[in-house]
């Protein structure tokens, strides 16, 4: 088993940083709530990337059927995801806050490419918490049945 994050989350993620550093070179109040959604998101971004995601990688084997004993490693990221959602949600709640003031500033101050990554951040999120987070966790809930550890 190859358990990796699907590459285009990474890119996204990647993507994210970099336009995050953009909107801190602004300058100005802009920039320093760039950097508060930075102090916020870091965090977070690591751990998304060590137990979030990773399961997200046998998608593509399961729905083909695939299930081998080994793919249970999984099951310790997908039950950590699982009781620590509610503060996941939390951090995504303080990091729109934190992207609405980043949006209002960037706004503001006429930068409108720090806004539009604002707006694309918070779609992030929501697409997180509504498919992301939810298609993880049934990762390991189908190979806990599948592998009769349910």
């Amino acid at each position: 088993m190859n358990l990796r994050t699907p590459e285009p989350l990474k890119i996204e993620h990647q993507e994210l940083h970099a336009d995050l550093a953009a909107a801190i070179g602004t300058g100005g109040r802009t920039a320093d709530a760039a950097r508060n959604v930075g102090r916020l998101l870091h965090p977070h971004f690591v751990k998304e990337e060590e137990y979030a995601m990773p399961p997200l990688g046998l998608l593509a084997d399961l729905a083909r059927g695939t299930v081998e004993a080994d793919m249970s490693a999984v099951l310790a990221m997908t039950d950590r995801l699982e009781a620590d959602l509610p503060h996941m949600l939390e951090e995504h709640a303080a990091v729109v806050a934190a992207l609405t003031e980043l949006a209002n500033a960037a706004n503001e101050e006429g930068k409108p490419d720090a806004a539009r990554f604002a707006e694309k951040l918070i779609l992030h999120a929501q697409t997180e918490e509504q498919v992301l987070y939810p298609a993880a966790m049934l990762v390991g809930r189908y190979l806990k049945l599948r592998l009769g550890r349910a």
